[in-house]
């Protein structure tokens, strides 16, 4: 079970139950921190794990999975997220020196342990666990408030913060073997590789001599069925693949496969 305040870029999450969540495009800046429990964030293949106490920085125009997760039965996981919109940042940069040079930064930057970031973070939360919830004017504050401070103390984040343009054009291959278990539309992986969706179904077909649906498909598929022979249920695979739904997921195994999934366990 969950509950989430959600209001102007602020996020305050608590389950008691393990939460996993598909998948999620990161369309902003965030910074979060981490109260209770633990946060698992899949980027590609690489894995990043938060634990209480801990402040982090996701970067933009990037594809992760979340797992949150109560330490323990009878426990609960809460998280803040404040989302650094466009428009608060435009607001910003001109009372900062920054340079226009594509700065590369890891999707999920761990942030060292500072009493600024916890006296802001605690102060949020009690703004949003007071009976009257806080107004929007007071939580677009806050979110320049952290904004200001990341600048303060993370100087060479300036130049991410300050970059408003549209991803560049990257390599489709190495961009899709890395993330075809995201399910995201086509339009999704056409603007993070840099393409109009036209110019995305063209370069892929080039490359993968097969439509993107049908490659995304076969891709998730065969990843689930390797998953599943080395003893992952199909309940908890069908979401790490890419698949929306288990019946939907189960129907095509059996399809491409001749056996149901289930039958492989």
């Amino acid at each position: 079970m969950g509950n989430i305040f959600r209001n102007s870029g602020v996020i305050y999450s608590c389950y008691t139950t393990i939460s996993r969540e598909s998948e999620n495009f990161i369309p902003e800046h965030i910074f979060t921190y981490i109260e209770s429990g633990s946060l698992q964030i899949n980027v590609g293949h690489t894995v990043y794990i938060l634990k209480a106490g801990d402040f982090a920085f996701y970067v933009k125009n990037r594809l992760a999975k979340f797992i949150k997760q109560p330490v323990e039965q009878g426990s609960e996981y809460k998280s803040l997220s404040v989302m650094l919109d466009t428009q608060t940042l435009l607001k910003l940069k001109e009372n900062y020196k920054y340079t226009d040079e594509k700065s590369q930064f890891q999707s999920v930057i761990g942030l060292e342990p500072n009493p600024l970031y916890k006296s802001y973070a605690e102060s949020l939360i009690a703004y949003i666990n007071t009976e009257d919830k806080p107004s929007e004017k007071l939580l677009d504050i806050k979110v320049q408030e952290i904004a200001l401070l990341l600048l303060e103390t993370q100087p060479q984040l300036a130049n991410v913060l300050f970059d408003f343009n549209d991803p560049g054009k990257i390599d489709l291959k190495t961009f899709m073997v890395r993330n075809f278990h995201f399910n995201v539309d086509l339009n999704r992986f056409a603007y993070l590789t840099g393409r109009s969706l036209s110019t995305f179904k063209r370069d892929f077909e080039k490359i993968f001599s097969t439509t993107p649906n049908k490659w995304l498909q076969q891709k998730r598929l065969e990843e689930a069925r390797s998953l599943i022979e080395k003893g992952k249920k199909p309940s908890d695979v069908y979401l790490e693949v890419g698949f929306e739904n288990l019946s939907h997921f189960s129907f095509a195994f059996k399809k491409a496969f001749g056996v149901a999934p289930s039958q492989l366990t």
